[in-house]
C-alpha cells in the first residue's frame, strides 16, 4: 500500500495499479496591513493560513482499476463535503483531516458504450481544522 485518502487506497500489486503523481503541498500564512498616516503600513501576523495539496490520479483499465468508477468516486467526495485522513507510508500528512476541494477529470481513451480505459484526475485537497 502507498497511502490512502478516506476509504481510496492507493496500492500497486499483480492485480491492480491506483497510484498519483505531481503532489504538491502548499503552506501560507495570513497578515493583517495597518494603515499608517504618513508612513508605510505595518504588517501583523494573523496565523497561519489553511494547506492545500494537489495530485494527480492515473486511471488504466488495464491495470485492474474502473478509471470511470475511481472518477466517480472523487467527484462523490466532493460533493459530499466529508473532512478525511490523507496518508501516505504510515504518515499522516498533516496533523488535520482534508476536505476535497475541487475535482477535473481528463477522459483518455473511451470505448464503445462508454467505457473509459484511460483518464486521469487532477484532485485538491484543503485542510478541514475540527477544532477551534
Amino acid at each position: 500500500m502507498i497511502g490512502f485518502y478516506g476509504d481510496i487506497v492507493f496500492e500497486t500489486s499483480n492485480s491492480r495499479i491506483l497510484t498519483f503523481s505531481e503532489l504538491q503541498r502548499s503552506t501560507a500564512s495570513r497578515w493583517a496591513k495597518h494603515e499608517v498616516i504618513g508612513k508605510k503600513p505595518t504588517s501583523e501576523f494573523i496565523g497561519p493560513d489553511l494547506d492545500t495539496v494537489s495530485f494527480t490520479v492515473n486511471l488504466n483499465g488495464q491495470y485492474g482499476v474502473h478509471p470511470r468508477d475511481e472518477m466517480n468516486r472523487w467527484l462523490i467526495k466532493a460533493r459530499s463535503g466529508t473532512a478525511e485522513t490523507f496518508v501516505i507510508g504510515n504518515k499522516r500528512i498533516g496533523v488535520d483531516k482534508w476536505v476535497v476541494k475541487s475535482v477535473s477529470q481528463m477522459w483518455g481513451v473511451i470505448l464503445n458504450k462508454g467505457e473509459v480505459v484511460t483518464g486521469k484526475v487532477d484532485i485538491e485537497l484543503e485542510e478541514y481544522v475540527e477544532r477551534l
